[in-house]
């Protein structure tokens, strides 16, 4: 009988997708064009449209560096297979368009190239490109209303921040999601200057080949010689030997190795840059574990809320979501983590698409959409919010302990440490599990295997007698002495659930394959991490060595969280010096972490103080 079911469910989809393939082809028709900008160069851009001519449609575009695909107006994508199919029946114009340099576009490609707020004559950048192009649709699609959207995730999410920035007359909403935002702070490729060498090299070793002709063929990607990551990484050693994989061919590898601190050319590609004076209604959207972009939603919101002061619509929304989870059509679960719902679809109807509808068509109600719309995991609810952080939060130190405890109170004790030895030859693992990939449920993954390590630090508080809701930014202010010139701090927030939880006790942890059963019972779910590389504990700008065996303090910050650890549960701090191969291994000596050799890497003993002099703590954003 279950078997039947699940085929009635499966076949009922199936024949679903196939009304909407048809009744989509049924009702529009596509066209490809060339888009000329102010300098000359044609954007090639992929254009639905709908045969409909009763009534006028607003314009909803994408621009992508990841292609338009399919090309030919014969063979179309298949929208019909996503929620975007909503958008086909409210009638809108659907439009993706290839930046300028990739794929079918001509010109030459430039990896998130900066705004010019003061662009003269024929000067363009990314916000000039997407003027050009509204300019270009509305003028030439018949049947439009004279009102455009954008949207786009990830690197598509970083060219809607741009869009937003035309200020284009006829842009009326824009919705970057998961947008790239800055590359050395937070997103993709560094966090606090460390870098993300397993995405950098995953994505750059095939996105970053040269293209020097329009084409519908992609790059290749890099022949691995195993599938074992952490083996892979450790045995290229150097960041140095992991370049001369690629060659010369690559530049923006060899910018990211070129610019090893935070100098001008990092600011100038800072996204942050193109929110001042925003004139379309702003919708930004993130995931709380998003692996690759959770700090720029964040940010890039905040900045527009900075840069913007008492602009009527700039509101954001956080899921509990892997990266772009909330554009799929399962937003249920992430690895282990059990929502209690499918979050995405409920994203999908009652935030983005009501936001498009009211702006671009005059229709439906966005009273539902708050300032800030988060999903507090562990509670597994939305809430919505007048600011963000929220006004009722209240920063409270839980402080690092003799003997593994963490307290709210300060430690008393004088001259108290744990201390660990890092050793750049036996990495700590970022995840448990041999893998190739860089996985997406690391960010909710089981911590056991990490707690077990002796390079490991593990704090805990007691059994919570109350529930503790964090909502914001985590702040770990970290006292330490190494016995090296510099080190990594490698940072976790803990949920550990009860020792007797089973399956069966909370339907949110019900798996209903019974082979595929995980041991919650005490489950050291990471609710945040991040990695700070220690030189930059004063500037980014201008690192600076430690002082072997000088107490100093790290303290930084670490993207917002909205959890609630429930009564019953402990927290966890976790501390250690490496994250691989997630992050690049720190030789642990003041060099050039880019151009060092192997004679440069070396143990270091790591101290971390908590008692009534040097106090560490992270700071959590309690809601009361």
């Amino acid at each position: 009988m279950r078997n039947l079911f699940i085929f009635f469910i499966s076949f009922c989809g199936i024949t679903a997708t196939a009304q909407d393939s048809t009744w989509i082809r049924n009702h529009y028709y596509k066209i490809e064009r060339y888009i000329l900008t102010r300098d000359s160069v044609e954007l090639f851009t992929s254009i639905y449209i709908p045969k409909d001519t009763n009534e006028n449609h607003p314009i909803l575009m994408t621009r992508t560096p990841y292609s338009c695909a399919p090309y030919g107006e014969d063979n179309w994508k298949d929208w019909w297979n996503s929620y975007k199919r909503e958008y086909f029946k409210e009638g809108y114009i659907m439009v993706t368009q290839d930046v300028r340099g990739r794929w079918m576009s001509y010109g030459q490609f430039k990896d998130v190239r900066p705004f010019n707020p003061n662009k003269k004559g024929n000067e363009t950048d990314e916000a000039s490109d997407t003027y050009d192009a509204i300019d270009w649709l509305i003028k030439n699609i018949p049947h439009n209303n004279g009102k455009v959207g954008v949207f786009g995730i990830s690197y598509p999410g970083f060219y809607s921040t741009m869009a937003a920035a035309s200020n284009h007359p006829a842009l009326k909403a824009v919705s970057p999601q998961a947008p790239v935002t800055n590359w050395f702070i937070g997103d993709d490729f560094h966090h606090n200057g460390a870098f993300m060498q397993m995405d950098a090299f995953a994505f750059y070793s095939s996105f970053g080949k040269p293209r020097p002709k329009p084409t519908t063929v992609g790059p290749t990607g890099f022949d691995y010689y195993t599938h074992d990551n952490y083996k892979f990484y450790l045995e290229t050693g150097t960041l140095k030997h992991l370049a001369g994989y690629l060659g010369d061919s690559i530049a923006f590898f060899k910018d990211l190795y070129e610019h090893p601190n935070y100098d001008s050319w990092w600011k100038a590609r800072d996204a942050r840059n193109a929110t001042k004076n925003l004139q379309p209604a702003m919708l930004w959207v993130g995931g709380i574990f998003d692996a690759e972009d959770c700090w720029g939603a964040w940010n890039a919101y905040k900045a527009a809320e900075q840069n913007n002061p008492g602009k009527a619509f700039n509101k954001i929304v956080d899921g509990p979501w892997y990266h772009g989870q909330w554009a799929s059509k399962d937003g249920g679960h992430l690895g282990n983590i059990f929502f209690g719902s499918n979050t995405a679809e409920w994203f999908q109807q009652n935030m983005e698409i009501p936001f498009f509808n009211y702006f671009l068509k005059g229709k439906g109600d966005i009273s539902q959409i708050a300032e800030a719309n988060v999903y507090i995991s562990g509670a597994n609810e939305w809430k919505k919010f007048d600011q963000w952080p929220p006004a009722a939060k209240q920063d409270q130190p839980l402080y690092l302990q003799p003997d593994g405890k963490l307290s709210w109170d300060k430690p008393s004790t004088k001259n108290s440490f744990s201390e660990y030895t890092s050793d750049p030859a036996k990495p700590v693992p970022y995840v448990e599990a041999v893998g190739f990939n860089r996985t997406r449920t690391y960010m909710t993954d089981d911590q056991r295997f990490a707690a077990r390590r002796p390079d490991v630090l593990v704090f805990r508080t007691d059994t919570l007698t109350d529930a503790v809701t964090v909502t914001g930014n985590v702040i770990a202010n970290i006292m330490t002495s190494i016995s090296t010139t510099d080190a990594d701090f490698v940072v976790k927030i803990i949920d550990v659930f009860p020792d007797n939880l089973a399956y069966n006790d909370i339907d949110i942890y019900a798996e209903k394959d019974p082979e595929k059963k995980y041991p919650m019972g005490g489950y050291q779910m990471l609710v945040r991490a991040e990695v700070f590389r220690g030189r930059y504990r004063k500037s980014y700008e201008n690192p600076e060595p430690f002082t072997p065996g000088k107490i100093e303090q790290v303290k930084f910050e670490l993207p917002s969280i909205a959890h609630q650890f429930k009564k019953g549960h402990r927290i966890m701090v976790q501390i250690q010096s490496s994250w691989f191969p997630l992050v690049d291994r720190n030789p642990q000596r003041y060099v050039n972490i880019y151009t060092c050799d192997e004679k440069d890497f070396t143990k270091s003993n790591i101290k971390i103080f908590h008692d009534a002099v040097n106090s560490s703590s992270v700071i959590l954003p309690v809601l009361k």
